[in-house]
C-alpha cells in the first residue's frame, strides 16, 4: 500500500512543476478572452485573419523550437534552459505591451512562444519522479492547463477593464519572471542526466499508432480552442454583455465543468479506464460544436454549451499527457514528449490562423462547423484506441517503481 503513495518530496515536485506550467499557460490565456475585441484599437487590427495569426503565433514558434529546447536541456540541464525560456517568453510579453501595430503584436506572441520550455518542464518531472507515480504527476501538470484556461477566463475581462491590453500583457510577463523564482527556489536539483544511446527506433516512436492517435488529439483540442476564441468574445458581446461582465458568464461556467470533471478525472485512474472517458470528452465536444452551429446566440444557450466544452477540455488536458507518458517507451520518452507538445502548439498556430480565415469569410456559423468536422475525425480515430500498459510495465517492468516495490 505505501507504494501506491507519493512520497512528500514527489508531491512537491508535482506540485511547484504543475504550479509553474500553470502560471506560464495563465500568461498566455489571460489574452484569449479580450484580444479579439481589442485588435481594432491596433493599426491593421480589423482583419479577422491577422487577430488569428496573432492568436496563434505564439503557437508557430513553440512548435519549431520545443524540441531543439529538449536537446539543449539534455546537454545543459533542464533549470538553465527552463530560466532561459521564460526569460524569452518575459520579453516577448513587453514587446506585445508596447504595441501599437498588430504586426507588432505578433512578433510579441511569437517571441513569446520561442521560449518553448513545455517539454523541458515535462522531462524534469520524468528525471524527478519514481515511474509508479509519474502518471499522477503528469496529470497534475495537465491539469493545470485547464485549470489556468478556467481562470484567465474569469479574470481577463476584469482586468482588462481595469489595466488594458498593455497591462496584461504587463502582467503576463512578470509571471514569467515569477515562475523562475519559482524554479530556482522550490523545484529540487534534478540528478545527474544519464543519456541512453541513440537507437534506430527512436525518431520512429512517435509513429506508433496510439502516440498519432493521442498527437492528433491534442493538435485538434487546442486547434478548435484557439478557433473558436476568434469568435467568442464577439458572440458573447452581440448577445447583450459588455466585456466588463464577461466574468459573470465565465465564472458559473468554469467552476460547475470542473465539478464535472473530477469523478471523470478520478474514474479514469482508479478504475485504469481512461478509454470510456476520452470517448465520451470528445463526443461531447462534437455534439457541443454541432449545436452551436443551431443554437440561437442567446446568454443561456451559450452557457450550457461553454459548460460542455469547458468539461471536456479539462477532463481531456488531464488525461492526455498522462497518456502519453505511458504509452512511451522509456528510451525514447524524452523525443516523444517533444513530438506532443509540438503538436500542442501547432494546434494553437493552425487553430488560430484556420478560425480567422474561416471566420471572415463564413463567420462563427463556419468556424463551429469545422470543429464539428475535427472532433468527429478525433472521435473515429479514438475509438480504435488500445489501453495503455499498466503502471510498471513500460520499460519491460523495470524502474523506480518496482525498486520501491522491493524495499517495502
Amino acid at each position: 500500500m505505501h507504494a501506491e503513495r507519493m512520497k512528500p518530496a514527489e508531491l512537491r515536485v508535482g506540485a511547484s512543476l504543475a504550479a509553474i506550467f500553470g502560471l506560464r499557460m495563465l500568461g498566455l490565456f489571460l489574452i484569449l478572452p479580450v484580444f479579439a475585441l481589442h485588435a481594432p484599437h491596433y493599426r491593421g487590427g480589423n482583419d479577422l485573419m491577422l487577430i488569428g495569426v496573432a492568436l496563434g503565433a505564439y503557437g508557430l514558434t513553440q512548435a519549431i523550437l520545443q524540441i531543439p529546447f529538449g536537446i539543449a536541456s539534455d546537454r545543459w540541464g533542464r533549470k538553465p534552459v527552463i530560466y532561459f525560456g521564460l526569460l524569452v517568453f518575459a520579453a516577448g510579453s513587453f514587446v506585445a505591451m508596447a504595441a501599437s501595430d498588430i504586426w507588432i503584436a505578433i512578433a510579441g506572441r511569437a517571441l513569446q512562444g520561442a521560449g518553448a520550455i513545455s517539454s523541458v518542464v515535462v522531462a524534469l518531472a520524468a528525471d524527478l519522479t519514481s515511474e509508479g507515480h509519474r502518471t499522477k504527476v503528469m496529470a497534475m501538470i495537465g491539469s493545470t492547463i485547464g485549470f489556468a484556461f478556467a481562470l484567465a477566463l474569469v479574470a481577463a475581462p476584469a482586468l482588462y477593464r481595469v489595466i488594458g491590453m498593455a497591462g496584461l500583457f504587463a502582467l503576463v510577463g512578470l509571471l514569467s519572471l515569477t515562475a523562475i523564482w519559482l524554479v530556482w527556489a522550490v523545484v529540487p536539483e534534478p540528478p545527474p542526466h544519464v543519456q541512453a544511446a541513440p537507437g534506430p527506433a527512436d525518431a520512429r516512436v512517435a509513429l506508433q499508432p496510439e502516440l498519432l492517435r493521442l498527437n492528433f488529439g491534442i493538435f485538434a483540442l487546442h486547434g478548435m480552442q484557439m478557433a473558436m476564441f476568434v469568435v467568442l468574445p464577439g458572440l458573447l458581446r452581440d448577445a447583450g454583455l459588455p466585456i466588463a461582465d464577461h466574468w459573470m458568464f465565465y465564472l458559473p461556467v468554469v467552476l460547475a465543468s470542473f465539478a464535472c470533471m473530477v469523478p471523470a478525472v478520478l474514474f479514469a485512474d482508479r478504475r485504469n479506464r481512461p478509454k470510456p472517458i476520452l470517448l465520451g470528452a470528445v463526443a461531447l465536444l462534437v455534439a457541443v460544436y454541432a449545436w452551436l452551429t443551431a443554437a440561437p446566440m442567446q446568454l443561456v444557450p451559450l452557457a450550457l454549451l461553454m459548460l460542455g466544452f469547458f468539461a471536456a477540455f479539462n477532463v481531456l488536458e488531464a488525461l492526455l499527457p498522462s497518456l502519453v507518458t505511458r504509452h512511451a517507451p522509456a528510451r525514447a520518452r524524452g523525443a516523444v514528449i517533444g513530438v506532443y507538445n509540438t503538436m500542442q502548439t501547432l494546434g494553437l498556430f493552425f487553430g488560430g490562423l484556420a478560425g480567422g480565415w474561416v471566420a471572415g469569410r463564413f463567420g462563427a456559423t463556419g468556424v463551429f462547423g469545422a470543429c464539428v468536422l475535427v472532433s468527429a475525425v478525433w472521435l473515429g480515430l479514438a475509438l480504435g484506441m488500445r489501453p495503455p500498459p499498466r503502471i510498471g510495465a513500460v520499460n519491460g517492468g523495470t524502474g523506480l517503481a518496482l525498486d520501491e516495490k522491493r524495499q517495502t
